[in-house]
């Protein structure tokens, strides 16, 4: 069954984090719709590798539009918790049981949205602190499902991560 993933991002997220996910998520026939500031815009990941184009500003659309929230990694989800909209946005996901899929630096987000108490995640290296100070229960694996939520570490988990995130689906 189709279903419409919102994903947050902008620029200097972690390019493969974004592009091997999305590409699958599409080939099983799924829509994976981008989420800025601003709607029309580009963005680039932080290897230089890919350019976006922003489907939606986050005040045009809201979580009760989507099935599924994606956010990839990079320095992409330190830059969007600074911004009210977008936790509130990964929030009602997590509140509202949808699945939600973050990699490497993309539980930064749901750190801020105050969303990982008692959860079971992984992440990287350098948020891992933060994941257990957010009260979450940190575990040092390639892909860890809690229910709802699917969490890696880096790319190179990228194929359980695509594999655990379509069973949500």
């Amino acid at each position: 069954m189709f279903k419409r993933i919102a994903c947050l991002m902008t620029n200097e997220f972690e390019d493969r984090e974004y592009t091997d996910p999305a590409y699958v998520f599409r080939e099983a026939g799924h829509s994976v719709e981008t989420i800025e500031k601003l709607g029309g815009q580009v963005v680039k990941g932080k290897r230089g590798e890919v350019e976006v184009a922003v489907d939606y500003g986050i005040d045009e659309v809201g979580p009760d539009q989507f099935d599924a929230l994606f956010i990839p990694g990079g320095f992409s989800p330190d830059q969007l918790r600074a911004d009210d909209r977008f936790v509130q946005f990964a929030s009602q996901f997590m509140d509202q049981d949808k699945p939600v899929f973050a990699i490497c630096h993309g539980p930064q987000l749901l750190i801020t949205a105050k969303t990982l108490k008692d959860r079971h995640v992984t992440g990287y290296d350098s948020i891992v602190v933060d994941l257990e100070n957010a009260g979450a229960i940190y575990h040092d694996q390639p892909v860890v499902v809690c229910h709802n939520l699917v969490t890696s570490r880096k790319p190179d988990d990228i194929p359980d991560f695509n594999r655990e995130s379509l069973k949500q689906l």
